[in-house]
């Protein structure tokens, strides 16, 4: 069965980066849209960044433009957010999601609509 496993959240302050990853098992993933969502307790979900390999176009949230980047090891199975420049609104959970049928529609504002998410890794900004 597909799982998604995130990893490399934590604690910076405002202005530090963080690289979060996630790895992809029970499938192959190179033809998938791959993405990020984050939310906070009581908000709703927020696309965050979106990349499909058939285009090798991303798709970012204007939130974070220009400070965040997605990329991809599709031999492996990783999808990478490289987290620049973290603000203290950038804190939330940060999920991992892939869809099988997504292409054209691989973008920030239905990445939260994934078939499949992983389980969150908690990333937190301090002023």
């Amino acid at each position: 069965r597909v799982q998604l496993l995130e990893s490399g959240g934590g604690s910076v302050q405002a202005g530090g980066s963080l690289r979060l990853s996630c790895v992809g098992s029970g499938d192959k993933f190179d033809t998938w849209c791959m993405g990020w969502f984050r939310q906070v307790p009581g908000k709703a979900r927020e696309g965050v960044a979106t990349h499909y390999s058939g285009f090798d176009r991303a798709d970012y949230a204007d939130s974070v433009q220009g400070r965040f980047t997605i990329s991809r090891n599709t031999d492996k199975n990783i999808v990478y957010l490289q987290m620049d420049d973290l603000k203290p609104e950038d804190t939330a959970t940060y999920y991992c999601a892939a869809d099988p049928t997504r292409r054209a529609t691989c973008t920030t504002r239905v990445v939260g609509e994934s078939q499949f998410t992983g389980q969150g890794t908690q990333v937190t900004v301090s002023a």
